[in-house]
């Protein structure tokens, strides 16, 4: 008996969690992928998701906030010493090590380095050593935005993924680690909201020339009917003519769902 539409809005959470076994969730994209309204309403509830940042913060044991405190009265030490060479990712990597799923740690760290930036900024009068120190903390704290991202990017739990790629909209400049995590991730995780949101992520950095290329070269590794449609909306949004080659290629595979197929069709007769 053929669902309708009621019935698979009740499928969106179980999708959106992956839990549908791999022929239902094969049925659920070829619904979506040709009904504009389910489309719609998935995409709102992703959205929100996303909003949401519910996951779940563990508490920190006693003996990590000795370590912690420690660690802070370090840091604090040597601001006061004016020491420069002070490494934050450094201290953060053996934070991390002492607990992966800490993410208060990566709060505290990035609050502690705003006052002191701070602090310097409004000073009134600022030496050039200072001036110096600043800069250098503001390097460190665009190393430890990366290092996090990168980190969550590997954990096991598709929403603490999604963190990670939440993560680029704080790196002001998005170096080739980055973007070749970023693309690892959207062409090979198993979760479909996790690509969702990097394809996402990636049109954001879309002024970097290497970024294009590699959503023109991903488009034809995309199995999923969503990320097919959602890139075809990437490449019209950038107006990427590069990308039409790839999409006939895309036209050419057997099992394309009709619903795509019809995008991809309107996609290339608007960027031609």
């Amino acid at each position: 008996m053929k669902m309708n539409c009621a019935q698979y809005e009740e499928e969106f959470s179980s999708y959106m969690n992956n839990q549908l076994t791999a022929a239902q969730q094969v049925e659920f994209e070829q619904h979506i992928a040709g009904c504009e309204g389910c489309l719609q309403e998935l995409t709102a509830m992703q959205q929100v998701w996303s909003l949401m940042g519910d996951m779940e913060v563990p508490e920190p044991g006693a003996h990590m906030e000795v370590k912690f405190e420690a660690m802070l009265a370090t840091f604090k030490q040597s601001v006061a010493e004016k020491k420069a060479s002070f490494s934050i990712k450094e201290q953060f990597a053996r934070l991390w090590q002492w607990q992966p799923k800490w993410p208060l740690a990566y709060s505290f760290v990035i609050i502690l380095i705003s006052f002191s930036c701070g602090y310097w900024v409004f000073k009134g009068s600022t030496t050039g050593k200072q001036d110096e120190q600043l800069q250098a903390l503001t390097s460190q704290v665009h190393e430890l935005k990366q290092t996090m991202m990168l980190a969550l990017l590997e954990n096991p739990s598709a929403s603490e993924r999604i963190r990670g790629v939440s993560y680029t909209s704080e790196i002001k400049h998005a170096d080739k680690e980055v973007i070749d995590a970023l693309f690892a991730t959207l062409n090979n995780d198993p979760n479909v909201n996790v690509r969702l949101s990097t394809l996402d992520a990636l049109t954001h950095l879309a002024a970097h020339p290497e970024v294009r290329q590699g959503l023109i070269a991903s488009i034809v590794q995309q199995d999923s009917p969503l990320l097919q449609l959602a890139i075809a909306d990437v490449m019209l949004k950038l107006q990427e003519k590069g990308s039409v080659n790839s999409f006939k290629q895309l036209l050419k595979q057997k099992d394309l769902n009709p619903g795509v197929k019809d995008k991809i069709k309107q996609t290339i007769t608007q960027l031609i």
